[in-house]
């Protein structure tokens, strides 16, 4: 197809704009040879979604003169002695319980502390790279077609690549910052999740936005950061219960699944006590039916009548009221071995032993 259709704004620009970055196919007279090697190898949708992004709006950075000079790149990559990178895995924040009495990992042999040096060479790399990507947009943008050629695109990709390495490596290294923050202001309104996740776009935000030359340590910058987060998250949420008071309640947020469930247990057992005893499954004598009927109400449950006390049924029967507790204590071990043999499969408690062998033989 022509070169020339492809017009600014024509529709055919318009639709290959949205298929994905279309790469001149013509590369600078400087490095034809390796940028045609390169062409070679099509870019992935995971690539080409990248470049849409990094194309479409300009890439920020913290200046600094050192960019400028002739072997900037020599000095702040290769000359620069190694950092050493962290261990995030202790950081489930949410998972684990942060009272002092849980044991969790312990992040003294896994944090890692950076004095002031190394996190100026940390943030050299990051804006250098942030520095490289901005370079190579305002040369795509000043071309006569504006879109990248094959070179331009490797290059935006692999600096893209190191400023996202080193964005993770200095914000793993600080998000023990997060959590002193957290636990420094925790809010009752606030759900500790909703804090901690606000925090960590907080520092991710401090990290673009810190400059190292002017003298200070990140914690103290990013301290700062994450705590007007967290007054900013609260005074949101306050703003949203203003405006709709009765559309958020904690309460109305859990599941009441287990109480529904232990309550129809309960009235499924009580169900089946009223039906034993009704029916005299326990084979019940007739003192002990009587002293169950008028010490739990079995006959008129639906009715607001409290049940008798054990003097009260004492005066009925004739005898004292330890008495009638012994004789409620064996009527009730009748009843929950009926119910054990009913549920369970258990042995009736007349059985004895024999029943008990037996019950083992079939299990």
């Amino acid at each position: 197809m022509s070169k020339s259709l492809f017009q600014p704004n024509s529709p055919l620009d318009r639709l290959q704009r949205r298929a994905g970055v279309r790469v001149s196919e013509t590369p600078p007279a400087t490095n034809r040879r390796s940028s045609s090697r390169r062409s070679a190898r099509s870019f992935s949708q995971a690539e080409e979604a990248t470049l849409r992004h990094l194309l479409a709006k300009e890439q920020d950075f913290i200046d600094n003169p050192v960019f400028y000079e002739d072997d900037a790149e020599q000095r702040i990559y290769d000359d620069a002695p190694d950092v050493k990178k962290p261990d995030a895995s202790w950081y489930h924040p949410v998972m684990d319980d942060l009272t002092p009495s849980r044991n969790r990992l312990n992040k003294s042999s896994e944090q890692v502390i950076l004095t002031g040096a190394e996190e100026k060479i940390l943030f050299l790399q990051y804006n250098y790279s942030r520095y490289r990507i901005w370079c190579l947009q305002q040369d795509i943008w000043e071309s006569a077609d504006q879109q990248p050629t094959s070179e331009q695109a490797h290059e935006l990709l692999r600096w893209h690549r190191v400023a996202d390495t080193m964005r993770v490596q200095i914000a793993e290294t600080n998000l023990a910052l997060v959590l002193a923050m957290a636990k420094r202001t925790r809010m009752s309104e606030v759900d500790f999740a909703d804090l901690v996740s606000e925090g960590n776009m907080a520092l991710l935000r401090a990290v673009d936005k810190f400059d190292c030359e002017r003298g200070f340590k990140f914690s103290t910058y990013a301290c700062r950061a994450i705590l007007k987060a967290f007054s900013r998250q609260g005074m949101k949420l306050s703003k949203y219960r203003q405006r709709f008071p009765t559309d958020f309640d904690p309460k109305l947020e859990k599941s009441d699944f287990l109480d529904t469930k232990r309550a129809e247990f309960q009235s499924d057992a009580a169900s089946e006590v009223r039906r034993i005893v009704s029916e005299n499954q326990c084979e019940l004598s007739d003192i002990e039916k009587t002293v169950i009927e008028h010490r739990f109400r079995l006959e008129s449950p639906e009715t607001d009548t409290k049940p008798m006390t054990l003097e009260q049924v004492g005066q009925i029967i004739g005898v004292t009221k330890e008495r009638v507790r012994q004789i409620q204590n064996k009527a009730l071990e009748k009843i929950r071995g009926e119910l054990e043999h009913s549920f369970l499969g258990a042995p009736r408690p007349e059985q004895g032993e024999e029943g008990l062998e037996n019950a083992a033989s079939l299990n």
